[in-house]
């Protein structure tokens, strides 16, 4: 079966938090038609590829990206029509060579994601079988354990917290539809603690509550009785934490032959690497953590390799803003030691194919991969699907609330249908760390 693409059309689009973004739909000869939108970040690695956007003041307040929109319906649309979908690694690398910069400056990494991905649709449509099974084939199985976020801070939420979420994970239920009814009854309790104690239960960007709570310690606490409210306990539900370290931290400056040390600005006080990965390491002896993402800055490498040394048997430690879903820097971070496990976000890098080469490298190397959503989401569910494909075990797509973030979970729910008995769930056992393994062989 040969695929031609006639067609290939972009146009803005509102995100979750009601800013443009990019949907591009990719038409066949035949008239098979799919689309594909992109999300958008707020708390970005400096070295992710470029979000084009048109920085005009008096559109959108510099946010729109009709630019991007036009990239497509030009360059790309021009260049790869007639051309077969499906030949993904052919397509990807011609909108490369098309952009032709280090970091997809010149058309927008969120330009030829969008058309990088619709051509997996509609590819997928043509071929009449579900996205999943078109990426991973018959070994697509493994229903990711979801890291849901009930608590947000930082540049997620206008409170005082300084870490940007806070996590529970269904580490000791059988099956992706029990951890997402354990999840759900779970953010009810919180909500009623909440209420109780006469805290706001707004939600920030990603559908987790945003109330103004002194430190990570109290946000802890509320969750442990959260989930005891709600009939379980922290055998069954672990916690994660996402500390977005890199919008926490200062780099020291050097004058007349003076340095100040770079410093985490955390609870009020200044903490030095050592001091922060102290810290840390209190917390996960304290509580039920099991993962800690971006635990320190995107440039802090020699902190991140003591981070490792120290908790990298104990505890899953996330490159996001470290390794920024690229397949370079994350076989840097792998030589020197750096984390364990890494967060892929398709539009950090720009192509579905460069994402599943960092997934593949991720894999082989041994660290766990995370398939993640973004603050600013679409109705686009095409993350639910790569999850299962690369049978990460692992998936980061928000709260029990907000459509954004429920369609994934609510996709998920479908493929385990699909798939039946076939579905795996691994719980606890997609996690890095020594510790959680033993504490999954305790019976």
């Amino acid at each position: 079966m040969i695929l031609e693409i006639e067609n290939i059309e972009a146009r803005q689009i509102l995100d979750s938090r009601g800013n443009p973004t990019v949907e591009v739909e990719v038409e066949l000869l035949d008239g098979t038609k799919a689309h594909a939108s992109v999300p958008s970040g707020a708390s970005t690695g400096t070295f992710e590829a470029v979000e084009l956007r048109d920085k005009e003041q008096n559109n959108y307040f510099g946010k729109s990206v009709a630019k991007a929109v036009d990239n497509v319906n030009t360059i790309i649309s021009e260049n790869l029509i007639g051309e077969d979908p499906s030949e993904q690694r052919m397509i990807d690398s011609m909108m490369l060579e098309l952009d032709g910069s280090f970091n997809k400056s010149t058309l927008g990494a969120n330009a030829i994601l969008g058309a990088s991905l619709a051509c997996a649709r509609v590819s997928t449509k043509a071929y009449g079988m579900p996205l999943y099974r078109y990426l991973g084939g018959v070994n697509a199985v493994v229903l990711p354990t979801p890291m849901m976020n009930i608590l947000n801070g930082g540049v997620h939420a206008n409170n005082s917290l300084d870490f940007q979420e806070f996590m529970i994970a269904p580490t000791g239920v059988s099956s992706f539809s029990e951890a997402i009814k354990a999840g759900a009854e779970i953010f009810q309790a919180l909500k009623q603690i909440l209420n109780e104690k006469g805290l706001p239960t707004t939600v920030g960007d990603e559908g987790g509550f945003a109330p103004n709570l002194n430190c990570a310690e109290q946000a802890l606490e509320f969750i442990i009785r959260a989930i005891e409210k709600a009939g379980y306990n922290t055998k069954i539900i672990k916690i994660c934490l996402d500390v977005a370290a890199s919008e926490l931290y200062e780099e020291g400056e050097c004058s007349g032959g003076v340095c100040s040390l770079s410093k985490y600005k955390i609870n009020g006080n200044n903490l030095t690497s050592e001091e922060m990965i102290e810290y840390l390491a209190k917390l996960v002896q304290d509580y039920p953590i099991i993962s800690i993402e971006d635990g320190l800055a995107e440039d802090d490498e020699l902190g991140w390799q003591a981070l490792t040394a120290k908790l990298g048997s104990k505890c899953q430690l996330v490159g996001d803003d470290l390794f920024v879903t690229n397949v370079e820097r994350l076989a840097g971070g792998i030589k020197k030691k750096l984390a364990n496990s890494i967060l892929i976000k398709p539009n950090q890098i720009g192509t579905l194919s460069e994402t599943l080469d960092t997934i593949l490298m991720a894999q082989k190397h041994n660290y766990s991969t995370i398939i993640s959503h973004r603050s600013g989401e679409t109705e686009d569910t095409f993350i639910a699907d790569l999850a299962v494909a690369v049978n990460a075990g692992l998936i980061k797509t928000g709260s029990l609330s907000r459509t954004d973030r429920i369609c994934k979970y609510n996709r998920l729910l479908k493929i385990e249908e699909e798939l039946g008995l076939n579905a795996k769930y691994l719980g606890i056992k997609a996690f890095k760390g020594a510790y959680i393994e033993e504490d999954c062989c305790m019976g």
